[in-house]
């Protein structure tokens, strides 16, 4: 199978995943509350507004405890929007997001949840308040397993950037790494040409010794147009390779895998943009001709974001000056709401190039 085609089919299961942690959460609304709650099961209730930065936050967690209590006859792990249920979220009571509460079975008499909001904790409370013996599902890794079977296919592939961390079970200093990498990898698992990896050095000490690794972890980098190999010698901390990797591999995305700021901005193309801003009439019409010009000879994620000031330029054009500013303020409302990591991309690229015409 082509490497291409192994990384696509990666990139659907996580997907597929993630919908399914989030479709074992149940969704309450006023007309089926009181027939999921206080019935014959205990039941977790997260009132939560979709606008809540610390309601995103929980949200993974929060999805991780509904995928591990999935099979649990006796609880239910539920959420109700309050931005659209504003009369249930009152009646019990809150007042800031999220708030969880636990109703026991045959009961609408809630109890406050205290605790810390990590899934093990959560589920640490809902085990001991439901009578229930239920671990943590492990979510999915984000990092590349290698084996000497496919160490070539998709280290060597000229067509992405591959980081490798070369490790041994048995190290420490391994192991308190690896929360930080699986963030690095969760990080960039958007970006199609990046790829996070691994491999067990101890168990393929052929691979380990061909690349000169004699301590562990070593990490090095396989960027397209050096198969050799350059050691990484950075810091280890979430920002350290994140910095490293936005620059090696031409991404800008944060330590939560977000497009930065600087994403789609192409810098030939933004001071065509100012002269256009400024132009009227005929002149605008003749800047516009520039930008579609310099578009055309753009190559790679380039040529993409290029596509998208074409459009944003004609629509400036077409609707007027206020056109980006409204246009900006419009994804920016659509930024704050649950959108799935793939739209919140395209809405962060687009607002990016609109404030370059606003």
């Amino acid at each position: 199978m082509a490497s291409s085609q192994i990384w696509i089919g990666v990139a659907a299961l996580a997907l597929l995943l993630a919908s399914a942690f989030a479709d074992d959460v149940i969704v309450l609304t006023e007309e089926n509350f009181d027939k999921e709650v206080g019935q014959d099961r205990g039941a977790l209730v997260e009132f939560y507004a979709p606008w809540c930065g610390h309601c995103k936050k929980l949200a993974p967690e929060y999805e991780k405890l509904g995928s591990s209590f999935k099979k649990a006859k006796s609880v239910v792990i539920g959420k109700v929007d309050c931005d659209e249920h504003k009369t249930l979220c009152g009646k019990y009571g809150v007042s800031g997001y999220p708030t969880l509460q636990w109703f026991p079975k045959g009961s609408l008499e809630p109890k406050k949840y205290e605790g810390p909001r990590t899934a093990e904790a959560l589920a640490e409370f809902v085990n001991s308040e439901g009578g229930t013996n239920v671990k943590i599902a492990a979510a999915p890794s984000s990092v590349a397993v290698l084996t000497s079977d496919n160490f070539n296919e998709v280290v060597l592939d000229k067509t992405k950037d591959v980081l490798v961390e070369f490790y041994a079970p048995w190290c420490g200093h391994c192991k308190s790494l690896a929360p930080t990498y699986e963030k690095v990898a969760a990080a960039f698992k958007s970006e199609q040409a990046v790829v996070i990896a691994n491999l067990d050095a101890d168990k393929y000490k052929d691979l380990a010794e061909k690349y000169g690794v004699s301590g562990f972890p070593t990490l090095k980098f396989f960027p397209k147009n050096n198969k050799d190999g350059e050691e990484y010698d950075g810091g280890r901390d979430l920002d350290d390779f994140v910095n490293f990797i936005n620059e090696k591999c031409g991404t800008s995305r944060d330590g939560k895998g977000q497009l930065t700021s600087k994403a789609g901005i192409v810098a030939s193309l933004d001071s065509l943009v100012k002269e256009f801003v400024a132009a009227t009439g005929e002149e605008k019409t003749a800047i516009f001709s520039k930008i579609e010009e310099e578009v055309g000879k753009l190559e790679g994620s380039s040529a993409r974001y290029g596509t998208i000031y074409m459009k944003a330029a004609k629509s400036c054009m077409d609707k007027g000056a206020d056109y980006a500013k409204k246009e900006i303020e419009r994804l920016h409302r659509m930024l704050e709401k649950s959108i799935s990591a793939a739209k919140a991309d395209e809405f962060t690229l687009k607002k990016n190039i609109l404030s370059a015409f606003a």
